[in-house]
């Protein structure tokens, strides 16, 4: 934003001062620069006087970005053992009137064709994409930007090779996915696959989940004609960009991340770092990262966020990026200044800094626990005591450090199921089981990261089942408020049961990956699996999300009157 609006006032960077409260949830769509944030920027300049813009629900509905409308056409080959052979895809994508600023309306669009091979070992891949202008709202980047298309479609088409194969699900799936001796992979769409546990997370998933045992029962239902259906969908999810992202195509967007770690007199700590908060938990998992390598408690680590006037620069929170590129950026600065606690606690106590170690605020000579000086007593010696200090040491104990994902970007995975019932008289769906087991590297803090997948999978669920954007046929929007455009509750969200798997990814700083957006990313498939499957004896199939009541009976009796498919 400061850079963006830097452009257009014409005003110097250093002149502007962006700050971020805490404003909530935001997956993607403050992200975009919209035209009221310059208007009212340009009325305080015009009037020297505070401008304060609020858009209502409704004006957010009609003017903020919208996502996920595309039409997909996939096909795909493969032998009779079930390995793939290829795969074909033309996606037509709309963007709107315009293209969103500064991050382009094309990216969802060429995310779906990047991503739809998803986990797989997948040799020739032919695809086409169309974007097209039309009289709505404009589209652009909402979490987890093109993955549930892609995931929902090679998902989709992963179930349709099993039926007509006549393998199970899972096994066609088992025998497609990379295992852990292939990587690093470089997929057909150019896609670095750093790391990962393709085929481990599903057989982990179908263990956690009882698979066989649904399927049992599964079968045990249909005799007495109740519509059960299992969904299973594998993903991938892009996560942490490096500059090579937008930096390639010169947009004003940060790829590296900053973070400023100061030890205070007090020996506490205060870090400013450059990724934003939302609601995610980074406050909380940036402390931990401090507090690990400077033996402190967490609760001694202040961590501050979201202000152009104090924090280092960076790129804020998008595409997964905190706990990959902010992270890593924490580590660095955390490691400068022990480094530095170690080199003052060294001359103060008449001992090699290689001889000394920090843990529970102090520091003491490894094996000599005795020998010892809190943190806060090193931190005074710096602050107030410096003459104390050797004419050629530096009297600080802070540090700045930048850091950006030396790859692209990595790639967190992972494995949804869904068990789902079917009402076949009212079109009905209702969730009756959610499982995931996801991989996104070395856990920082368990808790954060199962809220992360539970949040996406909630979010999706309504994007599966009932929130969509209508139009009239003169483009008007009919969905401009909460009383049209549904969302899931509590009744509509099931228990959802998440295991992990860790494999560390080898090219950033602590093994980590991104997971914001896994939930979101598995969902939509697994769900529209388990929609067909409980369909299937019916011959019914659906194509499109969300997957409302009059799509299900629309499907059903679309299938009592086809005609039977000539033999081929």
């Amino acid at each position: 934003m400061q850079a963006v609006l830097s452009a257009i006032l014409g005003l110097e960077e250093h002149r502007i001062r962006v700050i971020a409260p805490d404003v909530g949830g935001s997956f993607g769509i403050k992200i975009h620069v919209y035209q009221d944030d310059v208007a009212a920027c340009l009325l305080a300049m015009l009037t020297a006087r505070p401008v304060k813009w609020v858009a209502d629900r409704r004006e957010s509905f009609l003017a903020d970005i919208h996502a996920r409308e595309q039409r997909v056409a996939v096909e795909l080959a493969a032998k009779a053992d079930g390995t793939i052979l290829g795969l074909k895809a033309q996606v037509v994508a709309p963007v709107g009137a315009w293209s969103a600023y500064p991050r382009s309306s094309v990216v969802e669009g060429s995310q779906t064709v990047r991503l739809l091979p998803g986990p797989y070992k997948v040799r020739n891949y032919a695809y086409t994409l169309d974007v097209v202008a039309q009289n709505k709202v404009i589209t652009s980047q909402y979490r987890a930007v093109g993955h549930p298309i892609a995931a929902a479609c090679m998902e989709g088409m992963m179930d349709l090779a099993a039926g007509g194969l006549r393998l199970d699900p899972a096994e066609l799936r088992l025998r497609n996915l990379l295992r852990r001796h292939e990587f690093p992979y470089t997929s057909i769409t150019g896609n670095l696959y750093d790391s990962g546990s393709y085929a481990e997370c599903l057989e982990v998933l179908l263990e956690k989940s009882w698979y066989a045992a649904l399927r049992g029962e599964q079968s045990a239902l249909r005799e007495r004609g109740i519509y059960r259906g299992i969904g299973l969908c594998c993903f991938i999810e892009i996560t942490g960009p490096g500059a090579q992202f937008y930096g390639m195509g010169g947009a004003p967007i940060s790829g590296q991340d900053g973070t400023s770690v100061r030890v205070e007199p007090t020996g506490k700590v205060t870090a400013l770092i450059g990724v934003t908060d939302q609601g995610q938990g980074t406050h909380t998992t940036m402390a931990q990262i401090v507090a690990e390598h400077l033996g402190l408690d967490v609760r001694d680590v202040k961590v501050i966020s979201g202000d152009t006037g104090a924090t280092p620069y960076g790129g804020g929170t998008w595409a997964s990026r905190s706990s990959v590129v902010g992270a890593g950026a924490a580590i660095l600065a955390s490691q400068a200044v022990r480094g530095k606690i170690l080199q003052v606690a060294g001359h103060l106590l008449e001992a090699s800094p290689d001889d000394l170690d920090l843990d529970d605020g102090r520091v003491f000579v490894k094996g000599s626990p005795s020998r010892a000086l809190s943190l806060a007593d090193v931190a005074r010696t710096v602050h107030y005591q410096s003459h104390k200090l050797p004419p050629t040491m530096e009297p600080s104990l802070e540090a700045t450090n930048h850091y950006t994902n030396p790859i692209a970007w990595t790639f967190t995975n992972g494995a949804h199921l869904a068990v789902v019932q079917v009402d076949v008289d009212t079109g009905e769906v209702r969730i009756l089981k959610y499982a995931v087991v996801e991989d996104c590297g070395r856990l920082i803090n368990p808790a954060i990261v199962d809220g992360q997948v539970r949040g996406g999978v909630a979010q999706r669920i309504g994007g599966a089942l009932f929130e969509e954007c209508a139009y009239d046929g003169a483009g008007q929007l009919l969905t401009a408020s909460l009383v049209d455009y549904l969302v899931p509750g509590p009744a509509e969200v099931p228990e959802i049961q998440v295991d992990h798997l860790e494999t560390p990814s080898p090219f950033t700083l602590g093994g980590f990956k991104g997971v914001g957006e896994a939930g979101t990313a598995g969902a939509p498939g697994a769900i529209l699996n388990a929609v067909n499957d409980a369909l299937a004896p019916s011959g019914a199939r659906v194509t499109r999300q969300p997957i409302t009541p009059e799509r299900v009976l629309q499907a059903l009796r679309a299938a009592r009157t086809r005609k039977p498919a000539a033999a081929s």
